[in-house]
């Protein structure tokens, strides 16, 4: 890595976050990596599915770079969302092998290219013309936007927080201090509620 390159920089962000995600998934059941927790179904694997789906149209078609994945999911008879969950025919292994090779297919193509090399995405119609730059930083606000959704699910499932193992990455305490804060947090919500009458 070079000081103060910023496409190593933009790639080492991604890499990060790429990071996070998966780890979420760390140490859960099939069901809990499967179940929608928001009213939307917002669920951990089929965020990793989702995002396979957007590393490898953002960093392959988009630059001239194809990739040899079968995408059922993106066909025009799939049902809604059918990329934002996963089947219990398409196992875990399945969903965390295809985010490994799109994002291996991804790599290659940051590593082959400049910053500034031209690409286009035809699902933005005529703002479509785009630079290597602007898909990284792209694609790492949105893995950021549904890590952040997946720190959100990971903890009404069981609590853990974090970036990472080894980094929650959370000021505070322990239980009991959180519990404090919750409750803090309740009373204080509580109270602006009656302030508006």
């Amino acid at each position: 890595m070079k000081p103060n390159d910023p496409k190593d920089d933009l790639h080492r962000y991604l890499k990060a976050v790429r990071e996070a995600v998966v780890w979420k998934l760390d140490g859960l059941s099939e069901y809990d990596v499967r179940r929608p927790l928001t009213p939307t179904g917002t669920n951990l694997l089929g965020l990793v599915k989702h995002l396979a789906s957007v590393e490898l149209g953002y960093f392959g078609p988009t630059f001239g770079r194809p990739h040899e994945e079968s995408l059922p999911w993106e066909g025009e008879d799939a049902e809604p969302n059918a990329d934002m969950w996963a089947t219990a025919d398409e196992s875990r292994e399945s969903i965390l092998g295809l985010y490994q090779r799109a994002v291996a297919h991804a790599d290659a193509t940051i590593e082959a290219l400049p910053l500034d090399a031209m690409g286009h995405v035809p699902w933005w119609g005529d703002t479509g013309d785009v630079t290597l730059q602007r898909i990284m930083l792209h694609v790492t606000a949105e893995t950021n936007r549904h890590a952040g959704h997946a720190d959100i699910v990971r903890e009404l499932i069981d609590g853990k927080t974090g970036m990472r193992a080894s980094n929650s990455n959370m000021d505070g305490g322990d239980d009991s201090w959180y519990q404090e804060y919750w409750n803090k947090l309740e009373e204080s919500a509580k109270e602006a509620q009656a302030r508006q009458g």
